[in-house]
């Protein structure tokens, strides 16, 4: 069920194309600082609920980072696993066909679950503009995703969080929920930095090691077995075990709602850095919050995406971006950090705020 409230959502779209076999929806939820920015993902279970959602998180994202874009998101309904590549292009350049009446005066997509720059080209072309969408292969002026804009972000985040708490990465234990895009470069800087990966998870298991692990050879075993699991040296358990691993430091970089009530008895690390978008409620980030665990929230650990989308859509290039996106993530969660701490609040209710007190200097729709 979408919650409306005083800030939106403005507009939900849902379209369907029965001869591609194409369902999906985009939920713009709110305009004040320009048309709605945020990823399609496609999965088999993607949901208008769970799409508004993600789209209140870009609101609040796009505005603590300080961009000129709103908050929007797009799900289409499809199993990628299993169709042909031929059928995923179908679909895409359906969706995108049904979206013309908003992209890109009102939405600007993006790459997420299961999109990546070859479905942002089809996407694009499909709707005859190529503002239609960021994300882009690098050929057709795109900054593409995939050069690990939002994983260098987590990275800068999870480094601020460490210097809040007077640590530093050298040996700090990192469990790492998800090894894609995003996990992918949050292990690569935190090897390269000096801590220490001691957890990975993917779909099919989590896989242990207190020495940790060797960044390359967890690359070249998720290429070639498809699983981090298969690495050879570690504990192999459940996927969702990673919650519970004995660790520092706790980067989510999957699935939603990964993090439930009943899990947080399980959590022993001192910091959850948010690099999947809600991978739990602000319920469950209180809780932890009262037992001393710092959280830095979504939209504020993982905007290194959107901030290169935006670098895209200014037409610069991707060495702007990786300065931009540290800049922008390192004030940012300083800023949150430290207003939390002197007004007691949690990191979430005052990155909201921020973002709030932005975004009504400018809203003519939103109820104060």
């Amino acid at each position: 069920m979408v919650n409306f409230d005083n800030f939106g959502p403005e507009r939900i779209l849902e379209v369907y194309n029965p001869k591609a076999g194409m369902h999906g929806f985009v939920v713009i939820d709110n305009l004040a600082l320009g048309p709605g920015k945020g990823g399609i993902r496609m999965t088999p279970t993607v949901s208008v609920t769970e799409v508004s959602r993600l789209a209140r998180a870009m609101t609040w994202k796009n505005a603590l980072a300080d961009l000129p874009f709103g908050g929007a998101k797009a799900g289409i309904i499809a199993d990628d696993r299993t169709i042909s590549q031929q059928k995923k292009d179908e679909l895409v350049a359906a969706f995108a066909e049904a979206l013309k009446v908003v992209c890109p005066q009102l939405y600007v997509a993006g790459p997420d679950m299961n999109m990546a720059e070859h479905e942002m080209e089809i996407f694009a072309r499909a709707t005859g503009s190529m503002s239609a969408c960021t994300g882009k292969p690098a050929k057709i002026g795109g900054i593409p995703h995939e050069l690990g804009s939002t994983g260098l972000g987590v990275f800068h985040a999870l480094k601020i969080a460490l210097k809040h708490k007077k640590k530093e990465m050298k040996n700090i234990r990192v469990a790492i929920e998800g090894f894609g895009n995003v996990g992918w470069f949050v292990a690569k800087f935190v090897t390269e930095a000096g801590g220490k990966v001691v957890a990975v998870s993917d779909s099919r298991g989590t896989i242990t090691n207190q020495k940790g692990f060797d960044f390359q050879k967890l690359v070249k075993t998720k290429e070639e077995k498809k699983t981090v699991t298969a690495y050879g040296e570690g504990t192999i358990s459940k996927p969702e075990d990673i919650i519970g691993v004995d660790c520092d430091v706790l980067v989510t970089a999957a699935i939603p709602d990964l993090i439930s009530e009943k899990d947080l008895p399980k959590i022993k690390a001192q910091f959850i850095i948010e690099g999947s978008n809600i991978p739990m409620s602000s319920v469950c980030e209180q809780k932890l919050h009262d037992r001393g665990v710092l959280v830095v929230p979504d939209f504020v650990a993982n905007a290194g995406g959107v901030i290169s989308s935006w670098v895209e859509y200014i037409g610069k290039d991707k060495e702007y971006m990786f300065k931009v996106v540290e800049e922008k993530i390192v004030k940012n969660t300083e800023e949150v950090l430290t207003r939390a701490e002197k007004e007691k609040k949690m990191p979430r209710v005052v990155a909201e705020l921020i973002a709030q007190e932005r975004v009504l200097k400018k809203c003519k729709t939103c109820k104060v």
